[in-house]
């Protein structure tokens, strides 16, 4: 897909580790999604995984995310991190993100387990409380876990 440049060039973050830093803070992500001529816009909390470049989602073991990603892999969204309106200014402080992959719905226990580990982790600060009831397969059964592998990234802030 053809993309258009920034035209705001001074607004553009092209530093990588600062692009990576938005997703390490952030704590959910806007996904857009296409079947057919059918978009569908979901918000959901995520885990960042640096190794991977990825970012995990739980999720139904069935439903409408699964139903376009099973017809569609591809998929785009944001991270934004909101510093607030400045009243008087007429100007917003942000930095945001733009990514485009692929999400996969995970069905391993061995990277299922590891999805909600990134998850936990990325939201709750660890495991620790959680340790007890994740001892058995069968608490990761019930959940299900997408990956979506992040092939590009732009950014974006305004102060």
């Amino acid at each position: 897909m053809a993309r258009y440049h920034m035209h705001n060039r001074d607004k553009e973050i092209k530093d990588q580790s600062v692009l990576k830093e938005i997703l390490k803070q952030g704590k959910y992500a806007v996904v857009s999604m296409c079947r057919g001529k059918e978009p569908y816009l979901v918000a959901l909390n995520y885990g960042y995984d640096k190794d991977k470049n990825a970012l995990y989602f739980h999720c139904a073991l069935k439903g409408l995310k699964l139903d376009f990603i099973k017809h569609n892999p591809e998929v785009c969204g944001t991270v934004i991190e909101d510093g607030g309106y400045v009243k008087g200014d007429c100007k917003q402080v942000y930095r945001s993100v733009v990514f485009w992959g692929k999400m996969f719905n995970i069905e391993g226990m061995k990277e299922k387990k590891r999805g909600i580990g990134v998850l936990l982790n990325h939201l709750e600060g660890g495991q620790e409380k959680y340790k007890k009831g994740l001892q058995s397969d069968d608490a990761y059964k019930k959940v299900g876990i997408l990956r979506l592998d992040i092939n590009e990234i732009t950014g974006k802030q305004g102060d």
